[in-house]
């Protein structure tokens, strides 16, 4: 495992995005623990793109523009439903007391799943990704694919639940204030929108 790689994925992982985003908003409103469902959602929601690039079947996304379109026109209608719904009181940034949890975490690691697996950016980006650390002397390349791919993931975890946790030590003094909530829920919600319109205007 080679220093470069650890150095690029943990760059990758910490730059702000979707499921970022989405494990922070959950900790604000819901806590340490529901933080770390989503940010256990969230890295499985890349599993399916891990999987496609060692599988090379990424390169359909890259060659078929049909194909690519459909993948990224329904991760941008999820994006902008996101952004819908963290506006209202009751969706993503509704605020409950940690010890009586109402969303089931079966539903946040559903929605966090969905939030990376709709872009297809991220099959073709492992596609792009991985291949450049696997020696070019191995004859048998799956190992080392798989290795990257698992290590990959418990970075995506680890940094994910350490942005819930800073998210639920604030937690207090965000919903105590109910300005600075509806601030946050406008922010976040620009957020999904933002990266939902850099979503749309992507080429493959």
């Amino acid at each position: 495992m080679s220093l470069q790689f650890l150095i690029t994925s943990l760059i990758i992982v910490v730059s702000p995005g979707t499921g970022a985003l989405y494990t922070i908003a959950t900790g604000l409103s819901r806590g340490f623990r529901m933080s770390v469902v989503a940010a256990f959602g969230c890295t499985l929601g890349i599993v399916p793109h891990l999987a496609a690039a060692i599988a090379g079947l990424a390169a359909i996304l890259h060659t078929n523009a049909l194909v690519f379109e459909i993948f990224k026109w329904a991760g941008v209608a999820y994006l902008l439903y996101m952004a819908w719904n963290t506006l209202q009181e009751s969706g993503t940034l509704k605020i409950e007391d940690p010890n009586k949890q109402e969303t089931s975490s079966l539903r946040i690691t559903g929605t966090a799943i969905l939030i990376n697996f709709l872009n297809p950016k991220l099959s073709i980006f492992f596609l792009a990704f991985l291949p450049q650390f696997v020696p070019a002397d191995a004859g048998n390349t799956l190992p080392h694919m798989l290795r990257l791919s698992l290590v990959f993931m418990v970075m995506t975890f680890v940094v994910f639940a350490i942005y819930g946790g800073f998210a639920a030590a604030v937690r207090d003094q965000v919903i105590s204030r109910p300005k600075v909530m509806a601030w946050m829920r406008r922010t976040f919600a620009a957020a999904f929108v933002g990266i939902g319109i850099q979503l749309a205007v992507a080429g493959r």
